[in-house]
């Protein structure tokens, strides 16, 4: 399903005939969760274990094709605190920089804290 086909569906929106996907999406607002092929749902999980598992995400993103992933995180804690917000759009966007991610925004409102990330996939050689 292409990305926003799904909040489409949901939000009973009719089609845009003017605009291509891409933009009719962006006139509709930020793709989410339900936009995303995969989930990696990170709420609950401490830091090293939430490194472990965006760096495995990206590690094995090198080798397939692309695919787009919601990534899930806890809410900040009442009265305040840490959350993994911070230290995760830093190792995506990171991931970025480096080529591996091809968009990177944060998740909807609604959907709750998180990002949603288009991974880049298998980069084609010169000779194939």
């Amino acid at each position: 399903m292409a990305p926003g086909a799904a909040r489409r569906a949901h939000a009973g929106v009719s089609s845009l005939p003017h605009f291509e996907d891409f933009y009719a999406d962006k006139l509709r607002g930020s793709l989410g969760v339900t936009d995303a092929e995969s989930v990696l749902d990170l709420r609950g999980a401490n830091r090293p274990t939430a490194e472990a598992s965006l760096n495995e995400m990206l590690e094995r993103s090198r080798f397939g094709k692309g695919k787009t992933v919601a990534v899930r995180l806890d809410p900040p804690p009442e009265g305040g605190g840490e959350t993994l917000f911070q230290p995760t759009g830093r190792l995506l966007l990171d991931a970025k920089r480096k080529g591996l991610v091809d968009r990177l925004q944060t998740l909807p409102a609604g959907d709750g804290l998180g990002f949603y990330v288009a991974l880049s996939g298998k980069v084609a050689r010169s000779g194939e």
